[in-house]
């Protein structure tokens, strides 16, 4: 599932490539895209045509483009979704979702998603921020997230430290591969109980999730397959610095122990046995 690098790498290709060009029409190849969409495909394309792109935004793992009309188009990219500019006239991609095309005739923008988990729709009025995604809190990278209220909230949960990261109402953008890796550098085991933290370790934390996602967006994000790629189809390279995602019985960067796999809501997590010891009233033998 892309994360907030992979999403922010498409939101700054898009905004280069389609922020300021007008809609000539809005193709839909398959209904599931715009399942969200409820009042369906001719409405979604009728509403959309004519229409001029201000901008490219997001919020978490959702992106949105503000409209003149004051609607907005929301994306989510699912779990292969791809939204990638191609010159027109180039064949059809084998699971061309939706196809956008403009006024000027130059590249178009298509909507690919193999296992269509993805998908687009119109948020009527939600150019400053649909209504939709409202309830997703800001990212860490935003220039507006809060960062006494985060830790607040943080520390006056009873969770786990894993699970409060990938609680999107309460920090979005985050996921289970830069979670691992965020918790690998401020090695803390991702079971550690959010109100046993001090606040040192959870300012540390906050400091270490900012690290992570801003190094993946220098990077491109991260592909483990060529199902996420950027806008003009490229993979991202942030794998290659990996440190714990990923990694079972590697030895860990840090102090050469094995990396280790534990289940986690079922998916994986990976962490460093020595580094990151688990709490006492959860350890195995």
């Amino acid at each position: 599932m892309p994360e907030l690098p992979e999403v922010e790498t498409v939101r700054m290709g898009l905004a280069k490539w389609v922020a300021g060009r007008t809609i000539a029409t809005a193709e839909v190849h398959h209904p599931r895209a715009i399942r969200r969409h409820l009042p369906g495909d001719a409405h979604f394309s009728a509403v959309l045509a004519g229409r001029t792109v201000l901008d490219i935004s997001r919020r978490g793992k959702y992106l949105w483009f503000p409209l003149d009309s004051g609607d907005a188009i929301i994306g989510h990219l699912g779990m292969s979704g791809q939204l990638l500019m191609q010159p027109t006239g180039t064949p059809d991609e084998k699971h061309l979702r939706i196809r956008f095309t403009f006024t000027d005739g130059g590249p178009e923008l298509r909507f690919v998603d193999q296992r269509t988990f993805g998908g687009l729709s119109v948020s009527e009025g939600g150019a400053d921020l649909p209504d939709e995604i409202s309830h997703i809190a800001r990212d860490p990278m935003d220039p507006l997230f809060d960062d006494e209220a985060f830790l607040a909230r943080l520390r006056g949960r009873h969770t786990e430290i894993k699970r409060a990261l990938l609680d999107q109402t309460l920090i979005s953008g985050v996921g289970n591969i830069y979670a691992d890796e965020a918790l690998w550098r401020a090695k803390l085991h991702g079971a550690r109980p959010t109100d046993k933290l001090t606040r040192p370790a959870a300012q540390g934390l906050l400091a270490h999730v900012r690290d992570v996602l801003g190094e993946a967006i220098v990077a491109g994000g991260t592909s483990f397959d060529e199902l996420y790629v950027n806008v003009n189809g490229e993979s991202g390279y942030f794998d290659r610095a990996l440190n714990a995602y990923g990694r079972e019985n590697e030895p860990c960067p840090r102090c050469g122990a094995p990396i280790r796999r534990e289940q986690f809501m079922n998916r994986s997590s990976f962490s460093c046995p020595r580094c990151q010891p688990r709490p006492r009233s959860i350890r195995t033998n």
